[in-house]
Order: structure tokens, then sequence, then C-alpha cells
């Protein structure tokens, strides 16, 4: 999966060497400015969304949380009773929501920086990636899900930019730029787009959408992937 790889490795640079303490403030209580203030409200809502879509009781279940970032998906995974395994690209931010979490969900939890594909993390009751798919093409996506469908039992809650006009123009700006010069571009999706890529990679599971989140700079879609 060259595209793949390729988009990793400049996502890594990015929150590793760009955006990790702007991250590490955004998801924080620390005053922001207005347009990061509607990203965190998004953020917020998006998170209370997909984890709407797990049981409240997840006790003896194995969860990945795929791009887990500073670390509020895992804190409310593990206060559900999950054994989290919380992996993210960048090992700076992986710090962060270590340092977070409190001493007594953190044996519930291990913490991992890497490939949120690897085949090494073993399988799953649910995996929940959020904004962590947001920059890989329809094919790559299509096989990630594809191989992630054997090693989970329930479903996988994921977000991508929804296919809109003003995201679409968005996005066509931004391959106006250098890639070495322009941080990662979320490429827009349509839910049934995706799922006959997954189709196509070999997976049998459904893809149905769960909601949108429209706040301010914050706009997402969640969809969720079950056998």
């Amino acid at each position: 999966m060259a595209d793949y790889a390729a988009t990793r490795a400049r996502v890594e640079d990015y929150f590793d060497r760009t955006a990790t303490r702007t991250w590490e403030r955004l998801t924080s209580d620390a005053p922001v400015s207005g347009i990061r203030q509607t990203v965190r409200e998004g953020r917020d809502r998006m998170r209370a969304i997909m984890l709407g879509r797990l049981p409240g009781d997840l006790a003896g279940k194995r969860v990945l949380d795929a791009g887990c970032g500073a670390g509020q998906m895992t804190a409310e995974l593990a206060m559900r009773g999950a054994d989290v395994v919380a992996i993210d690209i960048s090992p700076e931010l992986v710090k962060i929501a270590e340092r977070r979490l409190s001493d007594n969900l953190a044996p519930r939890v291990t913490f991992t920086s890497g490939d949120m594909l690897s085949e090494g993390l073993g399988a799953f009751d649910y995996v929940m990636a959020m904004d962590s798919m947001i920059y890989y093409e329809a094919d790559d996506l299509g096989r990630a899900l594809a191989g992630l469908c054997p090693r989970v039992e329930g479903s996988v809650v994921f977000t991508v930019a929804p296919r809109t006009t003003l995201l679409m123009a968005m996005w066509g700006v931004g391959k106006l730029f250098p890639r070495s010069d322009r941080s990662p571009t979320m490429v827009p999706h349509k839910p049934r787009h995706l799922a006959r890529k997954t189709s196509l990679h070999g997976a049998s599971g459904s893809i149905s959408e769960v909601e949108r989140v429209s706040r301010g700079f914050y706009i997402s879609t969640c969809l969720e992937y079950a056998r």
C-alpha cells in the first residue's frame, strides 16, 4: 500500500513535529481561538456519537482506539470497563495521552505508537477510529477496512470527511500546493463509494452512515462498518 504508507508518513510528520503543542492545547480545557473552539466542540459531539454506538458496559471487551491522539476517547472507553489498546502514529501524542490518563484507569489501557492497521495488535471486539482515517483515499480505506474485518467481532466506528461542495472545493485548492509544503489534507468521501471499495478488497460487511457533525470549522461524518 504505497499510497497509504506515504500518507501515513506525512501525517506522522505533521502531528509529531508540527502540531503536537496545538493538539495538546485543543484537547485540554485551555482557552483557544474562536475557530479552534468550534473544532473542539465538534470533536466533543462526534466522540459522544461514536461512543453511543457501543454498549454502555464494555467490561471484558477489547477495544482498539485507532488514532488515540491525546487520549479522550481512550479514557471514556476505559471508564466503561474496556481493555483498550490505544495507538497513534505520533509518539508525542501518545505520551500526552498516557500522562493524562488517571491512575485508576491505567491498568485497562495499553499505549503504543505505530500503524493502527498492524496485525500484531491482535483481535478486537470493537474498533474506534475518530478522525484518523480522514486523510486517506478510498482505495486505502477500502483495504484498511477489509483488513480489519477478520479481526473485529463487532463493528468499526470511524469518521470521514463528507463529500460536500464546500469540502470538495477546499480539497481541490489544497492539492494545488506542493506536497512537502502543506499539512495532510482531508479526503472527502461518499459512504456508498467506500462500501464498494471495501467490497472490492474482499470484505463482506456493510457501511452505514450514523450522523454528520458540522460545527464551524469541524465537519465530519460518523460511519459504522460491521460484518
